[in-house]
Protein backbone atom coordinates (compact mmCIF):
# COMPACT_ATOMS: atom_id res chain seq x y z
CA UNK A 1 0.00 0.00 0.00
CA UNK A 2 1.66 3.34 -1.18
CA UNK A 3 2.42 5.54 2.08
CA UNK A 4 1.78 9.13 -0.37
CA UNK A 5 -0.98 9.97 -2.25
CA UNK A 6 -0.98 12.25 -5.68
CA UNK A 7 -2.59 15.72 -6.20
CA UNK A 8 -2.32 18.26 -8.94
CA UNK A 9 -1.95 21.98 -7.99
CA UNK A 10 -2.02 25.09 -9.91
CA UNK A 11 1.49 26.33 -10.92
CA UNK A 12 0.85 29.07 -13.05
CA UNK A 13 -2.12 31.36 -14.76
CA UNK A 14 -2.41 30.57 -18.25
CA UNK A 15 -2.65 34.15 -20.77
CA UNK A 16 -4.33 31.78 -23.45
CA UNK A 17 -4.81 28.23 -23.68
CA UNK A 18 -3.92 26.16 -20.86
CA UNK A 19 -0.52 24.57 -21.57
CA UNK A 20 1.39 21.66 -19.97
CA UNK A 21 3.16 23.71 -17.22
CA UNK A 22 -0.05 25.14 -15.99
CA UNK A 23 -0.50 22.42 -13.81
CA UNK A 24 2.18 20.87 -11.65
CA UNK A 25 1.58 16.78 -10.45
CA UNK A 26 2.97 16.33 -6.76
CA UNK A 27 2.70 13.46 -4.14
CA UNK A 28 1.93 14.10 -0.31
CA UNK A 29 2.09 11.68 2.58
CA UNK A 30 -1.10 10.00 3.81
CA UNK A 31 0.05 10.71 7.49
CA UNK A 32 -1.16 14.46 6.47
CA UNK A 33 -4.67 13.08 6.13
CA UNK A 34 -5.95 13.38 9.49
CA UNK A 35 -9.88 14.31 10.13
CA UNK A 36 -10.83 16.69 12.54
CA UNK A 37 -14.27 17.44 14.63
CA UNK A 38 -17.06 16.00 12.05
CA UNK A 39 -14.71 15.97 9.12
CA UNK A 40 -13.82 12.95 6.91
CA UNK A 41 -10.92 11.87 4.29
CA UNK A 42 -12.60 11.20 1.27
CA UNK A 43 -11.07 8.47 -1.49
CA UNK A 44 -11.89 10.31 -4.42
CA UNK A 45 -13.30 8.33 -7.44
CA UNK A 46 -14.38 10.83 -10.10
CA UNK A 47 -14.28 14.26 -11.19
CA UNK A 48 -15.90 16.13 -13.32
CA UNK A 49 -14.50 19.08 -15.62
CA UNK A 50 -16.57 21.30 -16.48
CA UNK A 51 -15.79 24.85 -18.85
CA UNK A 52 -16.48 27.05 -15.64
CA UNK A 53 -12.83 25.58 -14.56
CA UNK A 54 -10.94 28.13 -17.10
CA UNK A 55 -12.48 30.63 -15.27
CA UNK A 56 -11.42 30.03 -12.12
CA UNK A 57 -8.10 30.17 -13.19
CA UNK A 58 -7.95 33.99 -13.81
CA UNK A 59 -6.82 35.86 -11.13
CA UNK A 60 -10.32 38.36 -11.46
CA UNK A 61 -13.24 39.01 -9.33
CA UNK A 62 -15.84 36.11 -9.98
CA UNK A 63 -18.97 34.35 -7.74
CA UNK A 64 -15.93 32.04 -6.60
CA UNK A 65 -12.34 33.58 -5.67
CA UNK A 66 -9.73 32.12 -7.89
CA UNK A 67 -7.70 29.31 -7.32
CA UNK A 68 -4.43 30.46 -6.23
CA UNK A 69 -0.86 29.40 -7.41
CA UNK A 70 0.34 26.30 -5.67
CA UNK A 71 -3.56 25.07 -4.30
CA UNK A 72 -5.31 22.25 -5.69
CA UNK A 73 -7.06 22.55 -8.49
CA UNK A 74 -10.92 22.87 -8.25
CA UNK A 75 -13.15 20.57 -9.42
CA UNK A 76 -15.96 18.72 -8.67
CA UNK A 77 -16.25 14.73 -8.17
CA UNK A 78 -17.59 11.90 -6.03
CA UNK A 79 -15.71 9.97 -3.58
CA UNK A 80 -15.67 7.23 -0.63
CA UNK A 81 -15.69 8.07 2.95
CA UNK A 82 -12.38 6.34 4.12
CA UNK A 83 -12.13 7.68 7.76
CA UNK A 84 -14.41 9.64 9.78
CA UNK A 85 -13.66 12.22 12.18
CA UNK A 86 -15.54 12.93 15.61
CA UNK A 87 -19.12 13.69 15.43
CA UNK A 88 -19.11 13.16 11.56
CA UNK A 89 -22.49 12.36 10.16
CA UNK A 90 -20.67 10.02 7.56
CA UNK A 91 -19.78 6.59 8.06
CA UNK A 92 -16.71 4.54 6.25
CA UNK A 93 -18.08 3.19 2.58
CA UNK A 94 -20.47 6.31 2.33
CA UNK A 95 -20.50 7.30 -1.43
CA UNK A 96 -20.29 11.26 -1.24
CA UNK A 97 -20.10 14.43 -3.71
CA UNK A 98 -18.91 17.72 -3.29
CA UNK A 99 -16.07 20.04 -4.16
CA UNK A 100 -12.79 17.86 -3.95
CA UNK A 101 -10.31 18.95 -6.52
CA UNK A 102 -7.59 16.86 -8.36
CA UNK A 103 -6.16 14.87 -5.65
CA UNK A 104 -7.01 10.79 -5.19
CA UNK A 105 -7.68 12.11 -0.99
CA UNK A 106 -8.57 14.61 0.19
CA UNK A 107 -9.76 16.04 4.08
CA UNK A 108 -13.77 17.88 3.92
CA UNK A 109 -15.87 19.23 6.54
CA UNK A 110 -18.94 17.29 6.69
CA UNK A 111 -20.46 19.92 5.56
CA UNK A 112 -19.57 20.24 2.02
CA UNK A 113 -20.16 17.04 1.42
CA UNK A 114 -23.63 15.79 0.06
CA UNK A 115 -24.18 11.69 0.75
CA UNK A 116 -25.29 10.16 -2.50
CA UNK A 117 -28.66 8.25 -2.88
CA UNK A 118 -28.65 6.29 -6.15
CA UNK A 119 -32.01 6.62 -7.60
CA UNK A 120 -33.50 3.55 -9.59
CA UNK A 121 -32.29 3.34 -13.00
CA UNK A 122 -29.01 6.05 -12.18
CA UNK A 123 -25.61 5.36 -11.85
CA UNK A 124 -23.06 7.36 -9.77
CA UNK A 125 -22.11 9.17 -12.19
CA UNK A 126 -24.98 10.73 -13.11
CA UNK A 127 -24.54 13.04 -10.04
CA UNK A 128 -21.69 14.40 -12.31
CA UNK A 129 -24.14 15.53 -15.01
CA UNK A 130 -28.01 14.79 -15.02
CA UNK A 131 -28.34 14.59 -11.56
CA UNK A 132 -25.55 17.29 -10.30
CA UNK A 133 -24.79 20.94 -11.23
CA UNK A 134 -24.75 20.32 -14.95
CA UNK A 135 -28.27 19.00 -14.74
CA UNK A 136 -29.16 21.75 -12.67
CA UNK A 137 -27.74 24.45 -14.15
CA UNK A 138 -29.71 23.14 -17.45
CA UNK A 139 -32.71 22.87 -15.53
CA UNK A 140 -33.10 25.71 -13.76
CA UNK A 141 -31.71 28.38 -16.58
CA UNK A 142 -33.95 26.81 -19.07
CA UNK A 143 -37.47 26.89 -16.76
CA UNK A 144 -36.43 29.69 -14.09
CA UNK A 145 -34.46 32.40 -16.75
CA UNK A 146 -35.78 30.98 -20.26
CA UNK A 147 -39.37 30.51 -18.47
CA UNK A 148 -40.27 28.10 -21.91
CA UNK A 149 -43.47 27.96 -22.85
CA UNK A 150 -44.71 24.97 -25.18
CA UNK A 151 -45.38 26.17 -28.66
CA UNK A 152 -42.78 28.37 -28.87
CA UNK A 153 -39.01 28.01 -30.61
CA UNK A 154 -35.78 27.56 -28.37
CA UNK A 155 -32.40 27.81 -29.70
CA UNK A 156 -29.37 26.01 -28.01
CA UNK A 157 -25.57 26.71 -28.21
CA UNK A 158 -23.39 24.18 -27.38
CA UNK A 159 -26.02 21.91 -28.02
CA UNK A 160 -23.82 18.47 -27.76
CA UNK A 161 -22.49 19.24 -24.64
CA UNK A 162 -23.81 18.39 -21.37
CA UNK A 163 -25.69 20.89 -20.20
CA UNK A 164 -26.93 21.71 -24.24
CA UNK A 165 -28.02 18.29 -24.96
CA UNK A 166 -29.73 18.36 -21.48
CA UNK A 167 -31.84 21.79 -22.21
CA UNK A 168 -32.67 20.66 -25.81
CA UNK A 169 -34.66 16.87 -24.58
CA UNK A 170 -35.95 19.63 -21.54
CA UNK A 171 -37.41 21.90 -24.67
CA UNK A 172 -39.25 18.87 -26.15
CA UNK A 173 -40.22 17.59 -23.37
CA UNK A 174 -41.90 21.34 -22.65
CA UNK A 175 -43.59 21.49 -25.68
CA UNK A 176 -41.30 23.68 -27.62
CA UNK A 177 -39.68 23.80 -31.30
CA UNK A 178 -35.93 22.82 -30.88
CA UNK A 179 -33.27 23.84 -32.49
CA UNK A 180 -29.45 22.59 -31.15
CA UNK A 181 -26.29 24.61 -32.23
CA UNK A 182 -22.73 22.60 -31.96
CA UNK A 183 -19.50 21.65 -34.25
CA UNK A 184 -19.70 18.63 -36.41
CA UNK A 185 -22.42 16.42 -38.72
CA UNK A 186 -21.81 13.65 -35.93
CA UNK A 187 -23.02 15.55 -33.32
CA UNK A 188 -25.54 17.58 -35.35
CA UNK A 189 -26.66 14.02 -36.34
CA UNK A 190 -26.55 13.04 -32.67
CA UNK A 191 -28.69 15.99 -31.26
CA UNK A 192 -31.39 15.09 -34.15
CA UNK A 193 -31.77 11.80 -33.93
CA UNK A 194 -30.78 10.84 -30.18
CA UNK A 195 -32.12 14.12 -28.33
CA UNK A 196 -34.72 14.86 -30.33
CA UNK A 197 -34.40 18.47 -31.73
CA UNK A 198 -36.48 19.62 -34.36
CA UNK A 199 -32.92 20.75 -36.58
CA UNK A 200 -29.63 21.23 -35.32
CA UNK A 201 -26.88 23.44 -37.28
CA UNK A 202 -23.02 23.16 -37.41
CA UNK A 203 -21.62 26.36 -36.67
CA UNK A 204 -18.59 25.61 -38.72
CA UNK A 205 -20.10 25.31 -41.84
CA UNK A 206 -19.96 28.44 -44.12
CA UNK A 207 -23.19 29.07 -44.74
CA UNK A 208 -24.06 28.83 -41.04
CA UNK A 209 -25.39 32.57 -41.06
CA UNK A 210 -27.94 32.14 -43.59
CA UNK A 211 -28.83 28.37 -41.88
CA UNK A 212 -29.33 29.66 -38.86
CA UNK A 213 -32.20 32.15 -40.35
CA UNK A 214 -34.01 29.93 -42.12
CA UNK A 215 -34.00 27.26 -39.81
CA UNK A 216 -34.79 29.71 -36.79
CA UNK A 217 -36.67 32.69 -38.36
CA UNK A 218 -37.44 34.33 -35.01
CA UNK A 219 -36.75 32.96 -31.16
CA UNK A 220 -38.24 33.16 -28.04
CA UNK A 221 -35.77 31.46 -25.74
CA UNK A 222 -31.83 31.49 -26.52
CA UNK A 223 -29.66 29.19 -24.20
CA UNK A 224 -26.47 30.83 -24.87
CA UNK A 225 -23.20 28.48 -23.69
CA UNK A 226 -20.45 29.89 -25.81
CA UNK A 227 -21.73 33.30 -26.21
CA UNK A 228 -19.31 35.57 -29.28
CA UNK A 229 -20.53 35.49 -32.41
CA UNK A 230 -23.49 33.17 -32.57
CA UNK A 231 -24.82 34.98 -29.80
CA UNK A 232 -24.58 38.48 -31.91
CA UNK A 233 -26.48 36.34 -34.51
CA UNK A 234 -29.05 35.44 -31.84
CA UNK A 235 -29.76 38.53 -31.27
CA UNK A 236 -30.79 39.73 -34.81
CA UNK A 237 -33.50 36.72 -34.75
CA UNK A 238 -35.54 37.92 -31.52
CA UNK A 239 -39.20 37.68 -31.07
CA UNK A 240 -40.96 40.41 -29.06
CA UNK A 241 -40.45 39.42 -25.45
CA UNK A 242 -37.99 37.00 -26.18
CA UNK A 243 -35.20 35.64 -23.23
CA UNK A 244 -31.71 34.74 -23.53
CA UNK A 245 -30.33 32.61 -20.32
CA UNK A 246 -26.76 33.23 -20.64
CA UNK A 247 -24.95 30.21 -19.03
CA UNK A 248 -21.55 30.61 -20.17
CA UNK A 249 -19.47 31.84 -22.92
CA UNK A 250 -16.97 29.47 -23.90
CA UNK A 251 -15.55 30.79 -27.11
CA UNK A 252 -14.09 33.28 -24.97
CA UNK A 253 -12.57 31.47 -21.66
CA UNK A 254 -9.33 31.20 -23.75
CA UNK A 255 -9.26 34.40 -25.68
CA UNK A 256 -10.80 38.15 -25.17
CA UNK A 257 -14.30 38.57 -25.30
CA UNK A 258 -15.71 39.41 -28.54
CA UNK A 259 -18.10 43.01 -28.28
CA UNK A 260 -21.82 42.61 -29.26
CA UNK A 261 -22.73 44.79 -31.79
CA UNK A 262 -26.63 43.75 -32.01
CA UNK A 263 -27.50 44.23 -28.27
CA UNK A 264 -29.82 47.04 -29.58
CA UNK A 265 -32.43 44.61 -30.53
CA UNK A 266 -33.00 43.91 -27.13
CA UNK A 267 -34.66 47.16 -27.02
CA UNK A 268 -36.57 46.68 -30.13
CA UNK A 269 -38.02 43.43 -29.21
CA UNK A 270 -38.35 43.97 -25.66
CA UNK A 271 -36.21 41.51 -24.88
CA UNK A 272 -34.00 40.66 -21.76
CA UNK A 273 -30.94 38.92 -21.42
CA UNK A 274 -29.95 37.76 -18.31
CA UNK A 275 -27.36 35.88 -16.39
CA UNK A 276 -27.27 32.98 -13.83
CA UNK A 277 -25.70 30.94 -11.71
CA UNK A 278 -26.73 27.30 -10.68
CA UNK A 279 -25.28 27.81 -7.19
CA UNK A 280 -28.50 29.81 -6.50
CA UNK A 281 -31.21 27.07 -6.59
CA UNK A 282 -29.78 24.74 -4.26
CA UNK A 283 -32.48 25.01 -2.15
CA UNK A 284 -34.90 23.86 -5.04
CA UNK A 285 -32.18 20.99 -6.60
CA UNK A 286 -34.22 17.73 -4.60
CA UNK A 287 -36.97 18.68 -6.91
CA UNK A 288 -35.57 19.09 -9.87
CA UNK A 289 -33.43 15.77 -9.19
CA UNK A 290 -36.65 13.49 -8.73
CA UNK A 291 -37.84 14.73 -12.20
CA UNK A 292 -34.86 14.03 -14.27
CA UNK A 293 -34.07 11.02 -12.19
CA UNK A 294 -37.71 9.30 -13.75
CA UNK A 295 -36.82 10.52 -16.89
CA UNK A 296 -33.56 9.39 -17.07
CA UNK A 297 -34.85 5.75 -15.26
CA UNK A 298 -37.35 5.24 -18.17
CA UNK A 299 -34.75 5.99 -20.71
CA UNK A 300 -36.57 9.43 -21.97
CA UNK A 301 -33.74 11.24 -20.77
CA UNK A 302 -30.53 10.46 -22.97
CA UNK A 303 -26.77 10.91 -21.25
CA UNK A 304 -23.25 10.40 -22.43
CA UNK A 305 -20.25 10.08 -21.23
CA UNK A 306 -16.46 10.86 -22.29
CA UNK A 307 -14.41 9.03 -19.94
CA UNK A 308 -10.97 9.76 -19.48
CA UNK A 309 -8.79 6.93 -17.10
CA UNK A 310 -6.08 8.34 -14.60
CA UNK A 311 -6.03 11.83 -12.52
CA UNK A 312 -2.51 12.35 -13.83
CA UNK A 313 -4.37 12.99 -17.42
CA UNK A 314 -6.49 15.39 -16.12
CA UNK A 315 -4.52 18.63 -17.21
CA UNK A 316 -4.07 17.09 -20.41
CA UNK A 317 -8.30 16.40 -20.80
CA UNK A 318 -9.50 19.72 -19.76
CA UNK A 319 -8.54 21.67 -22.94
CA UNK A 320 -10.62 19.58 -25.01
CA UNK A 321 -13.72 21.37 -23.58
CA UNK A 322 -12.58 24.42 -25.66
CA UNK A 323 -11.73 22.61 -28.73
CA UNK A 324 -14.91 20.33 -28.42
CA UNK A 325 -12.97 17.16 -28.69
CA UNK A 326 -14.92 15.44 -26.33
CA UNK A 327 -17.73 13.46 -26.85
CA UNK A 328 -20.08 13.70 -23.97
CA UNK A 329 -19.28 14.60 -20.66
CA UNK A 330 -15.81 14.77 -19.68
CA UNK A 331 -15.13 12.97 -16.49
CA UNK A 332 -11.79 12.10 -15.37
CA UNK A 333 -11.62 8.54 -13.56
CA UNK A 334 -9.53 8.74 -10.50
CA UNK A 335 -9.99 5.43 -8.94
CA UNK A 336 -12.45 2.61 -8.36
CA UNK A 337 -15.94 3.11 -6.70
CA UNK A 338 -15.90 -1.05 -4.82
CA UNK A 339 -12.40 -1.91 -4.48
CA UNK A 340 -10.60 -3.50 -1.42
CA UNK A 341 -9.44 -0.35 -0.18
CA UNK A 342 -12.56 1.19 -0.35
CA UNK A 343 -12.86 1.83 3.25
CA UNK A 344 -9.17 1.91 3.71
CA UNK A 345 -6.58 4.40 3.61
Amino acid sequence: MPSTYTHIILRERPVADILPDTFETKKASKDDLVPGPKQVVVRVTYVSLDPAMRGWLKDARSYLPPVQIGEVMRAGGLGVVVQVGSGSQFKEGDLVSGTVGWTEYVVLDDKKLEKITIPPGCTSLDFLNTLGATGMTAYFGLHDVGKLKAGETLVVSGAAGSVGSLVCQLGKRAGARVIGIAGSPEKCSWVETELGADKALNYKSPTFKQDFRDAVGYLDVYFDNVGGEILDLALTRLNKRARIALCGAISAYNSTAYGLRNYMTLIAQRAKIEGFLVLDYASEYPRAIKELAVGLADGSIKRKFHIVEGLENAPKALPMLYSGANDGKLIVKVSDEVDSRSSKL
